[in-house]
This record gives structure tokens, C-alpha cells and sequence, in this order.
């Protein structure tokens, strides 16, 4: 047939060899998918994952980047949505409705929190609060409306690890599904499923991308089942990400295991000299034997990252702590961890938690992928700044 310019313009006769190879998965952007036949169109199934159906249900390259991540996690099934949060929301939505309970730890993430409070407020669904530390004793909460439990281990604030094979006992007992954001170890030190745990919620924002530049979350699950039930909220609600973002998280995955543990020896040698300082009352590393939690994180973990808080001394003033921070040259004031740069972020913990009993200001710190000598340095200057 022959095609005008313009017709030229838009079908080209040309089709590229085959039998290119590389080591970089291929970016594949796409909205529309194309069908070989109308058949192929009507027997495609998203769901399934057999064919490929629209660009929201998935290219290979997120196909691609979904399989590596259920490995990672040891799960079988994983979707991705635009951020960490969007993940946590898609759970809520797939398996609560007007009249549930849901249970969420007292240190959660505070968007989380922020997400539960909206859904008891205008959706009708209780969100109620229990101690991280509760272990079993969080049998005593579950009602029979209870459907969803979430676990964070650690606490990404306050670092409490939850003892989750008791949680995920009691949980299992009563028939309750039990949620586990796994962001503070990247599914690299903590095996959610081999504990009990139903659903593992990862915010890829962190280690995976390593490179403080996307936004994204996964969910990972064994069960057929459940995954179907998420899979409808996700296409329910729209949820996708770009390829570009996916391939960004695939091309960081090889060395984060690498960065991961290089995150962990500084951090625990600058959490060590901060042990040692008199400004700071209590440092809040797991890997540390007075952190709460801490016989369970060597029980459960293999590893900690680049993430803990410190809690000044309560002679110092919260004015008196920001100005530490703000002296800091080597700490960018931010959220999120997991990147080669090093992050700092004083909380206001009543306003956070409900049950906060600490006086002294908190600080999270993420170390980065700096020189921890040149970190403690910069540290041990801005205490100047408190006085």
C-alpha cells in the first residue's frame, strides 16, 4: 500500500533486528497496548499477568521489576503504585469496608496514622492504636470486626521492634490479616513471610532506588488469593508507575545489598561515638541492647541500615536542638533514608505518637555513604551550637 508523507510519518515500514542483548532490562512505554487480533484482545487477561493488556496493568519492564522484587521478599506475587504510601492505601481499600477494624502500632508512620484517622472519620472503618511492644498481648485487642493489623519493624521513629511472630500468631488465631511495612530493611535483613507475616509492604524510595529520586512502593504476597484481592484496588484505583522510575529501581538493585551494609557499619560507628557523648540521653538503634526490642531485631534480623534516632539530653531546648541541626553541613534537613546522602530530622514526638514518655528532643539521623569520620566531625562541631 502505498502511504503518503505524512502516513509515513506515523507507520513506518521499518522493524528493528532481533536478537539484541544487554544487561539492562528494556524500558517499554506504553499506555496503549497493541493486540496481534481481536482474539488476542479478548483473551488477554491483566490479572493473570499472560498478556499484556494496557499500560496501567503492566510492560515487561514492570513485570520485570515486580518478579525481582517478590524474590528479594521470597513472596510470589507483587504490584507496584506510585509511592510507599499509595501501597499502604491500597491495602486499606482492598480489605476494609464500613463497619471493620483496623489496628495500627502507637509508632507507625505518620502518614499511615494520618490514612487510618481518614478512614474512621469518613469511611467508617475504627482505626485503633496498641502498643508496638505488645508482642502476643495484642490477642486481648483483636475484636470480631478486627481485619487488618499493621506491623512496622522497626518503628521508623522511635525504632521499637514488634515481636512479629507473636503478633502474626495471635493475628492468625482470630483469622486476621497482618501488614508489614519492611521499608527500615529494604526485605534485605527481615523475612516477613518466614515470621507469619500476610502482606509486605516496601517503599522503594529508599535502598532500592538508593539514589534519593523516585517515588514508589510495592506490595509482595504468597498468597493467590489475597494478591487477587489487592490487584482489583490497584486497578480500582488507578495506580501505576512510569517506566522510566522502574527501570531506575532495577538498575540500582545489584549493588543494594552492597550499599545496605555500608549503610550499617557507619551508622552503627556514628551511633556508637553518639552513645558515648553527654548531649544525648538515649541512642535508638536496634542493633544497640537498650533499644526496645532489641533481643527481637538479633532474633529476627541479619542486618539494621543506615536509620536510628538519638534523644538529646532534656536539659537542651527544642530551640537549642534545631539550632544543632540547622548547623549540621554534611546532614541535609530531609525525610527518607536510603540514599548516598546523609539526612537529618528533629520530630516533635507528641504530636506523632500517643503514648510518648521521653522529655528529651528526638533526632532521626540516616547516614549515608559519606566517611563516618568525617560525619562524627561534622556531628561533634554543630554540638557547639547548643550551648
Amino acid at each position: 500500500m502505498k502511504k503518503s508523507l505524512q502516513t509515513t510519518l506515523v507507520h513506518t515500514d521499518y522493524t528493528a533486528p532481533e536478537g539484541f542483548d544487554a544487561f539492562p532490562p528494556a524500558i517499554h512505554h506504553a499506555s496503549t497496548v497493541l493486540f496481534k487480533n481481536v482474539a488476542a484482545m479478548r483473551s488477554g487477561q491483566w490479572k493473570e499477568k499472560n498478556a499484556y493488556t494496557y499500560g496501567l496493568h503492566g510492560t515487561p519492564t514492570t513485570f520485570t521489576l515486580e518478579a525481582r522484587l517478590a524474590e528479594i521478599e521470597d513472596g510470589k506475587h507483587c504490584l507496584l503504585a506510585p509511592s510507599g504510601l499509595a501501597a499502604i492505601a491500597m491495602v486499606d481499600f482492598a480489605l476494609l469496608k464500613s463497619g471493620d477494624d483496623l489496628l495500627l502500632p502507637d509508632n507507625v508512620y505518620n502518614p499511615n496514622r494520618e490514612l487510618g484517622r481518614w478512614l474512621s472519620n469518613d469511611f467508617g472503618v475504627s482505626a485503633r492504636y496498641y502498643d508496638p511492644m505488645a508482642g502476643a498481648g495484642i490477642a486481648q485487642l483483636i475484636q470480631p470486626n478486627t481485619r487488618l493489623i499493621w506491623t512496622e519493624a522497626p518503628g521508623s521513629v522511635s525504632m521499637e521492634v514488634p515481636d512479629l511472630p507473636a503478633i502474626c500468631a495471635a493475628a492468625s488465631a482470630r483469622g486476621v490479616l497482618v501488614a508489614l511495612d519492611n521499608t527500615w530493611s529494604a526485605g534485605l535483613a527481615l523475612r516477613g513471610f518466614d515470621l507469619g507475616v500476610d502482606i509486605v509492604m516496601q517503599a522503594l524510595t529508599k535502598y532500592q532506588s538508593g539514589g534519593s529520586d523516585v517515588l514508589m512502593g510495592a506490595l509482595i504476597t504468597r498468597e493467590r488469593a489475597l494478591h487477587d484481592k489487592l490487584a482489583m484496588a490497584h486497578m480500582r484505583l488507578g495506580l501505576g508507575v512510569s517506566a522510566d522510575d522502574a527501570y531506575l529501581v532495577m538498575r540500582a538493585l545489584p549493588s543494594m545489598k552492597l550499599r545496605f551494609e555500608a549503610h550499617d557499619a557507619a551508622a552503627r560507628r556514628v551511633a556508637a561515638w553518639l552513645k558515648g557523648r553527654p548531649e544525648v540521653a538515649r541512642v535508638l538503634h536496634p542493633a544497640f541492647a537498650d533499644c526496645p526490642g532489641h533481643a527481637t531485631w538479633k532474633r529476627d534480623f541479619s542486618g539494621a541500615g543506615g536509620l536510628f534516632s538519638v534523644v538529646f539530653d532534656e536539659r537542651y531546648t527544642e530551640e537549642q536542638v534545631d539550632r544543632f541541626v540547622d548547623a549540621l553541613e554534611l546532614f541535609g534537613i530531609g525525610y527518607s533514608w536510603g540514599g548516598a546522602n546523609s539526612l537529618v530530622m528533629p520530630y516533635r514526638m507528641s504530636a506523632i505518637r500517643r503514648n510518648w514518655v521521653g522529655k528529651g528532643v528526638l533526632v532521626r539521623f540516616n547516614i549515608g555513604l559519606e566517611d563516618p569520620a568525617d560525619l562524627i566531625g561534622d556531628i561533634e562541631r554543630a554540638f557547639g551550637r547548643l550551648a
